[in-house]
């Protein structure tokens, strides 16, 4: 059980092995492949303007898959660790899905996009909740601009999401802890470096990430059977 002082500012990243534990493979599972594409072929701005009706029904597999996932027990220890710590608890995610949200969780940034959002591919609409399966032979959706509606989600050769409050955060953290991560993923694996030697670092995952030389403690096994009891939640 790690211990936690009454001014320690944790930072929680979490990857694609706390959904896996849901039910939700890893998005480079199977080696990589979704009907024969790569997933660089139906997750990028060049897959959207090439085939936007072939990219809506990968995602629309996608939030089939997430649709019929549940929380397990790291996503209810952090929304638990929230209720303990409010302002105090900054939960960052590489997933997509609301496994953390359905779990309680309030304030979590989303750093490469939400599932079940779209937004307009060309005029500044904010981001709307969205749980429509769009696929062939459907037509695109469109906005009322003119636009195309595009998941909002973070594709290769963009930008991830609220970058800047995502340092901010990780500059006043005295606690960081990665569950789940690969460590191969930029900017996300990098965050363990930009705060070494002034915030304890802890990896929680099945297996060693390719940073792990970068992390205080790591600590194998699934992130559903560690994270409670390190927080010391039953």
């Amino acid at each position: 059980m790690l211990t936690v002082s009454s001014t320690d500012r944790i930072f929680i990243l979490t990857g694609a092995g706390v959904s896996a534990e849901s039910g939700i493979p890893t998005f480079r599972g199977v080696k990589g492949l979704w009907r024969n594409y790569r997933i660089e072929e139906v997750a990028s701005p060049e897959a959207w303007n090439r085939d936007p009706r072939l990219v809506w029904e990968f995602y629309s597999m996608r939030r089939r898959v997430a649709s019929a996932a549940k929380p397990n027990p790291a996503h209810f220890a952090l929304a638990k660790l929230e209720g303990a710590l409010q302002e105090r608890l900054f939960v960052c995610t590489q997933n997509v899905d609301n496994l953390h949200e359905q779990a309680g969780s309030r304030n979590v940034v989303h750093m490469h996009g939400e599932l079940f959002k779209s937004r307009c591919d060309t005029c500044s609409r904010p981001p709307f909740h969205d749980s429509n399966l769009y696929e062939p032979p459907a037509e695109v959706p469109q906005c009322g601009c003119g636009g195309q509606i595009r998941p909002h989600i973070c594709w290769f050769g963009e930008v991830p999401f609220e970058l800047d409050r995502i340092y901010e955060a990780l500059d006043v953290c005295t606690l960081f802890v990665a569950a789940g991560t690969s460590g191969v993923v930029e900017p996300a694996a990098g965050f363990v470096v930009h705060v070494a030697g002034r915030a304890r670092t802890i990896y929680v995952g099945p297996e060693q990430p390719a940073n792990a030389s970068s992390f205080t403690n790591c600590y194998l096994g699934k992130a559903g059977e560690i994270l409670p009891s390190l927080f010391g939640f039953p």
